[in-house]
């Protein structure tokens, strides 16, 4: 294989398709690994320029790769999207990786090492927390609201005053214990 050699990775769940390219616009080969085969099968390849899109599990596959010797381009998914032609099958998504490689305008995505990927996490993990947190604070805010109690906005104004609005007998004894209230059904 040249220098000038890349090779295109759809990336999958159980069988990966590839695309191999020495020039612009034709692919010479493609092959099919399965998951197990697919690091074994680039290690058996000359050093090339591996591109594919930053997916879900890019980033991993692109830190293993580069531990091959080969150099590694994620590119984001809707700039490959124009590439595709016809139907998107892994084929197509293959070839459409290639093609979109070649575009010097798209900015490939960085690598993210281990430690980003886990800061990434905990970031989306605490966010999805608080949408959660959010939503089920107005959820008790509307159903208190159709007993006629009113309650503040915010976290801490709600948990401050929260205990102090109930005590109105608007409340029946079948909601008291699901709202964390003492003196539910007996």
């Amino acid at each position: 294989m040249s220098k000038d050699t890349r090779i295109a990775v759809d990336v999958a769940k159980a069988v990966f398709e590839i695309a191999i390219s020495d020039r612009p616009g034709h692919v010479s080969r493609r092959e099919r690994p399965k998951r197990h085969q697919f690091l074994p099968y680039l290690a058996q390849q000359a050093p090339a320029t591996v591109v594919t899109e930053a997916c879900g599990s890019a980033h991993y596959w692109a830190r293993e790769i580069q531990k091959l010797g080969h150099q590694v381009i994620l590119l984001p998914q809707h700039h490959v999207r124009p590439y595709i032609r016809r139907n998107k099958t892994d084929r197509t998504d293959a070839k459409g990786i290639l093609e979109a490689s070649r575009n010097d305008d798209i900015r490939p995505v960085p690598v993210k090492t281990v430690n980003q990927q886990v800061l990434t996490s905990l970031h989306r993990l605490r966010s999805g927390w608080m949408l959660e947190r959010t939503a089920r604070l107005n959820t008790l805010r509307g159903l208190l609201r159709e007993l006629g109690v009113l309650h503040s906005r915010g976290i801490t104004r709600g948990r401050a005053r929260g205990v102090g609005c109930h005590r109105g007998r608007r409340l029946t004894p079948a909601r008291r214990p699901a709202l964390g209230l003492r003196g539910g059904l007996s």
